[in-house]
């Protein structure tokens, strides 16, 4: 049972790795318009920064533009500074009852360098999903050291860890290369 519970904890830990990866991914630029590339976008909301998505909804009616609404349309004006400011570099277009974003295509300069980026926050979570094995494998030779495990059952988890850590490094790998064909080809 306790080999069970090291490796749903192995198995958790990982999959938040990944999902951390998956966010990070989902909030780079590609060219195309996504509205997750906003989502870490804060608004100035009667003294208080707030996220773009408690103040208004953000749409892609078309593969080239981002139409933002508020839900309280005086706020336009703030959403619209928010965005200019971020590090987006996007030029929203306020139309009275919304903004509308168009997303321009990327150059192949921009292209390289959001690939490299890409590739950085793959290999940082490849090495906590490493990370994460070795603690595994620590706890599983430190529960040899307390006799509830035999050399047998450590080699078997040693194995049953790096299966699972292969998993995880191959999903890493494939949000990877999604991503890369995101950017090249869009």
């Amino acid at each position: 049972m306790m080999l069970k519970d090291l490796y749903n904890d192995t198995r958790q830990h990982m999959q938040k790795s990944l999902e951390a990866l998956e966010h990070h991914l989902a909030t780079m630029r590609t060219g195309r318009a996504n509205p997750a590339i906003l989502s870490n976008i804060k608004v100035e909301y009667y003294g208080s920064a707030m996220p773009l998505n408690q103040v208004g909804t953000v749409s892609s009616p078309d593969p080239r533009t981002l139409v933002v609404q508020s839900w309280d349309p005086s706020m336009l004006k703030e959403i619209e500074k928010a965005i200019r400011d971020s590090d987006l570099g996007l030029n929203p277009t306020n139309k009275g009852d919304a903004l509308y974003i168009n997303i321009p295509p990327l150059t192949e300069e921009r292209r390289k360098d959001l690939v490299k980026s890409v590739k950085h926050y793959a290999e940082e979570a490849r090495v906590a999903v490493r990370n994460i094995r070795r603690e595994a494998l620590d706890k599983a030779k430190k529960l040899e050291k307390e006799k509830h495990l035999s050399e047998d059952d450590i080699k078997r988890a040693e194995t049953e860890i790096q299966k699972i850590t292969d998993e995880f490094i191959h999903k890493i790998d494939e949000a990877l290369h999604k991503k890369e064909q995101e950017i090249l080809g869009g």
